[in-house]
């Protein structure tokens, strides 16, 4: 899900930035690496360490690229879909 998606699926349509920031100031550990930019490519710079550990954390869970682009492939028991429903 991009950071737009999860801000309006918690009902916050126009708070795509505080994705981020919750992420990171949550006490619980979250599944920071699932989220991705609206146009499905990862958030760091192509290459750096923050970069090639959530591409390497995606890859672990089946996630699969096309370049730098993750391509998207729903299913009915994907943990996006169980926690915020299906995406429009």
């Amino acid at each position: 899900m991009g950071y737009g998606e999860v801000a309006r699926a918690a009902g916050f349509p126009r708070y795509s930035r505080m994705v981020s920031a919750a992420l990171g100031r949550s006490p619980e550990p979250l599944p920071w690496f699932r989220v991705v930019r609206s146009n499905r490519t990862l958030a760091f710079e192509v290459g750096s360490s923050s970069y090639r550990e959530q591409a390497q954390l995606l890859k672990e869970e089946g996630v699969r690229f096309d370049g730098v682009k993750i391509i998207e492939l729903e299913t009915e028991n994907s943990l996006d879909r169980i926690l915020w429903g299906p995406q429009d």
